[in-house]
């Protein structure tokens, strides 16, 4: 580990967002300083040095571009990486035109974070996926707490949810899996589109997290791999298939 950590300067307006960032960032680690506006990210900047800047693409007083425009003014060497909501392409080569390094879609793990600082900071990332699937695999496997929230407090919608979850789960990733063997991305990707939003409503963080991490690179084996397993992972947990049972097994499932 370095003497002196790197110094981050975090650009994010929304409290929850900020939070989750600057904790990925810290457990780096790395020093973070977060700003909400325009006019607070070039205050901090004005009196500190940083390592990195790490900007929204929408800011309540301007965007991400504007402000690193700014920021160039005074810094011309500075790397700059971009988060943003939004997933089209268009919008993130727009983010890469205007100077950023990398852009990074939300909400993104923890490990892909980490992995795209380490980048630009010249760092090695060659053990980032693997590092990423450690974290993805230290989760638990479900959120009471995120899906009672998610229906409104009703625990009892959870339960239910749950149970239908759980019975649709070894077909969700079958179909994933022969859809990766055939090399058809288009549907490994709508497939997995519709079960991390399934996961949100149940809770079930550790697969939404694998989902995740697959829909960065659907065409890795070892992540497809990992969904697996924490797919079969769940199901066990749920008591709806014993812990030796492999996903997928077109034995059993029918599709």
């Amino acid at each position: 580990m370095p003497d002196t950590l790197p110094r981050i300067l975090l650009v994010e307006d929304d409290p929850t967002s900020q939070s989750f960032l600057t904790a990925a960032l810290r457990a780096m680690p790395a020093e973070v300083d977060a700003a909400d506006t325009v006019a607070s990210a070039l205050a901090l900047a004005s009196s500190q040095t940083y390592s990195a800047w790490m900007i929204d693409a929408r800011l309540p007083d301007g965007t991400g571009e504007q402000l690193l425009a700014r920021l160039r003014e005074r810094d011309a060497r500075t790397p700059a990486i971009a988060h943003t909501a939004a997933h089209e392409p268009d919008v993130l080569e727009a983010l890469l035109a205007a100077g950023f390094a990398e852009a990074l879609v939300k909400p993104m793990p923890a490990a892909a974070l980490q992995a795209a600082l380490r980048r630009v900071l010249g760092e090695s990332t060659v053990d980032a996926p693997a590092a990423e699937l450690a974290v993805v695999h230290e989760l638990p496997l479900w959120d009471d707490d995120a899906a009672t929230l998610a229906l409104n407090g009703n625990r009892t919608h959870v339960d239910t949810l749950r149970d239908l979850f759980v019975q649709e789960l070894a077909k969700s990733v079958y179909a994933i899996s022969t859809a990766a063997e055939r090399g058809d991305l288009d549907s490994v990707r709508g497939d997995l589109h519709r079960l991390r939003a399934s996961c949100g409503f149940v809770g079930a963080q550790r697969l939404a997290a694998a989902v995740q991490a697959l829909q960065q690179d659907p065409a890795s084996a070892a992540r497809l791999g990992a969904l697996e397993q924490i797919a079969q992972d769940t199901l066990a947990d749920a008591r709806v298939v014993p812990p030796s049972s492999r996903i997928p097994d077109p034995q059993s499932v029918t599709v």
